[in-house]
């Protein structure tokens, strides 16, 4: 009987097994055949040679490094506050906050990358105020340089650090920091000492689950950047579209999956630690 129901439960999961396979697993399978092998000579690693002898190849690796790792911070310092003030609310205002949170995925990222251009354009909301108040006489450039691409990064990715944080904070038990208060510690203390080890774990796996989405995002960089922030994702679009040169491609593909399988293995690893906490 219990042959039959396996052999039932895998008729019913084989074809989506077999999409699996051919929607995901194949095109990653030969991305990865194509970075190690040569027409003309098989296998071959002159592929990853070519990249360390071209420095635009490390420097654009740099500068999506370094942007990630700014938007990433940037998203630490706005998300962590924002999700320990929705703790605070109470039931009803802490539906409103959540709800506010979450919109943004009921929009396309198109659009709100886009809106972000009548934001912070020349002639936007940002500079028109900053004018009238009289701060500057001429507009400042926020786009088509790397603040910009940082600036929608950030919010294009807010919600993936406040989410699983605010999850992580709300399952903290008053207690605690009552019992640290009926101590004689003071506010700062109960913060620093009690409150805030017990998030670090959360705060780490969404710091590092934010920074993985950041080294592969392509619309934002590509429209708030003009063309003119090299990041990986807008060089594989070259190399893939325009060029052509998906070897080389596929080598820059395959360094970069294996830098967000390191970080998703990290993120794992520190999602199970929040997860028992």
């Amino acid at each position: 009987m219990s042959s039959a129901r396996q052999s039932t439960g895998f008729a019913f999961i084989a074809p989506l097994l077999v999409l699996m396979l051919v929607a995901f697993n194949a095109p990653i399978a030969y991305m990865l055949g194509l970075a190690f092998w040569d027409k003309a000579h098989g296998f071959t690693l002159e592929h990853y040679a070519g990249l360390l002898e071209a420095p635009v190849y490390l420097r654009v690796l740099g500068n999506t490094m370094r942007i990630a790792l700014v938007a990433t911070l940037a998203n630490i310092v706005i998300g962590y506050p924002l999700a320990h003030w929705m703790r605070g609310l109470q039931n009803r205002a802490r539906l409103v906050a959540i709800a506010l949170v979450v919109l943004p995925f009921w929009v396309s990222i198109l659009v709100r990358t886009y809106a972000w251009i009548v934001v912070l354009g020349n002639g936007g909301l940002v500079n028109r105020a900053l004018q009238w108040l009289g701060l500057t006489d001429q507009p400042v450039q926020f786009l088509y340089n790397e603040l910009g691409v940082t600036i929608g990064m950030a919010n294009v990715l807010l919600p993936f650090l406040v989410l699983p944080l605010f999850a992580a904070m709300i399952r903290i038990d008053d207690r605690l920091l009552q019992a640290a208060a009926s101590l004689g510690a003071p506010p700062r203390t109960i913060f620093w000492k009690v409150y805030f080890p017990l998030t670090v774990p959360a705060l780490a796996a969404g710091t590092l689950l934010v920074f993985m989405l950041c080294l592969g995002f392509y619309v934002t960089p590509a429209i708030l950047g003009g063309g003119r922030v090299p990041m990986v994702s807008n060089l594989l679009d070259t190399l893939i579209n325009q060029i052509p040169r998906w070897e080389q491609a596929s080598a820059i593909s395959t360094i970069l999956l294996i830098v967000a399988l390191v970080i998703f293995a990290a993120y794992r690893r520190l999602d199970r630690k929040a997860s028992a906490t």
